[in-house]
């Protein structure tokens, strides 16, 4: 087994290095306050463009739709390397919530057209309206409907946590076409654009992280045709599958994040440790410190080789429910072990807003509960084990 970076990747990584190295920390310097969380959707906007500009933004879509076909090994290697910067524009190099979805490649030619190609190039920007207050890890119990009225279908119900959901051009909408069938072909997903007659935003919802947050979408007698069903009139009652798919590759995003994200903050903290003295020598030379920063490089290290074999078994064509869950839960809780880790070496001074420790402290947090909370992902291990 080769555990070597393959060379056209290791060269991405570089690439998407430099482009952040040249462009983006002198932009943040620039345009972001240090003391804020928000980066304002104009910002925002310009470095998804730029970085779709350089191929980097989707690369992973297929060249037909303005991607660059790259297989989801390279992908996760470059989202970690956009992570590892630690520039927080770099986390809009690559697309998150805002960005394509390849649950959008089951769309019909007209859709992908239309939504995809300019979700692709960073025209456009969407959000994914899944969850409802009442209806979290329990996706398959939406309350929100989806009525048949003639050759179009009324929406009604509230989604919330919506992240983009206030600036989406539209919102990829899950509701109950059959509420009795559920999963098994009772649930329908709709593109809704934002203009879109008894389509409203409600309320912001502010958590951690200062800023603009989720919001919640309000459908109130919502009128789409049958064309606006994701993958056509056909594909009614397919949508908690398309769902699922979002979520499973999701994951897998999410893990090379973590990864990325934990090597930026052991290197602050194996910076800091060399170079803080206490008690006539370096703090680093202090056993407790450095089982600190040991156990970090260990786990993220395991969590690498977690992340990059899921993404292999994806590419080679294998099923990764396990393995994508596997990478969920243990990336996720690592990350938040590491920062907390290197907040401790730095003693106060980790605490403060002056150091980004802080910020990513609250930012990680979130982690473990997006695209399936460590509980779920815990369960959908051991439905894969036969229990």
């Amino acid at each position: 087994m080769n555990f070597e970076i393959p060379a056209e990747y290791a060269e991405l990584q570089r690439g998407v290095t430099d482009f952040i190295d040249r462009e983006l920390r002198p932009l943040e310097e620039r345009e972001l306050d240090p003391e804020k969380d928000e980066v304002p959707i104009d910002l925002r906007d310009r470095v998804r463009r730029r970085s779709a500009e350089l191929g980097f933004y989707a690369a992973d879509f297929p060249q037909d739709l303005g991607g660059s076909d790259l297989p989801q090994l390279g992908m996760v290697l470059l989202r970690e390397a956009a992570a590892r910067s630690g520039c927080r524009l770099a986390a809009f190099a690559t697309y998150g919530p805002e960005g394509p979805t390849g649950v959008l490649l089951s769309a019909t030619d007209e859709q992908k057209k239309r939504y995809l190609v300019p979700l692709v190039s960073a025209e456009k920007s969407m959000c994914f309206a899944l969850t409802e207050p009442d209806a979290g890890s329990d996706a398959q119990n939406i309350k929100t409907t989806a009525t048949k009225d003639g050759g179009d279908w009324i929406l009604n119900g509230t989604k919330h946590f919506i992240t983009n959901g206030k600036h989406a051009d539209f919102a990829l909408v899950f509701a109950a076409n059959d509420r009795g069938k559920k999963a098994q072909g009772g649930i329908t997903a709709f593109i809704v654009e934002r203009d879109t007659p008894g389509f409203n935003v409600g309320r912001g919802q502010v958590g951690m992280l200062e800023g603009e947050g989720q919001f919640e979408l309000v459908f109130e007698g919502c009128r789409v045709s049958e064309e606006q069903v994701l993958g056509g009139p056909e594909a009614v009652g397919m949508g908690f599958y398309a769902a699922m798919q979002f979520l499973a590759m999701g994951r897998l995003s999410i893990g090379a994040m973590c990864n990325g994200i934990a090597d930026y903050c052991l290197s602050l903290g194996l910076q800091y440790a060399k170079d803080r003295e206490a008690f006539g020598r370096p703090i680093g030379k202090n056993q407790y410190i450095q089982g600190h920063l040991v156990d970090s490089l260990i786990e993220i290290k395991a969590s690498k080789l977690m992340t990059y074999e899921c993404a292999a078994k994806y590419d080679g064509g294998d099923s990764v429910i396990q393995e994508s869950s596997i990478v969920k839960v243990y990336a996720t809780e690592m990350v938040n072990r590491v920062v907390d880790r290197m907040i401790q070496v730095h003693g106060g001074m980790g605490w403060m807003r002056e150091l980004p420790l802080e910020r990513i402290y609250r930012l990680v947090r979130i982690l473990t509960l997006v695209e399936g909370t460590s509980e779920i992902q815990r369960y959908i291990i051991a439905k894969t084990m036969g229990l």
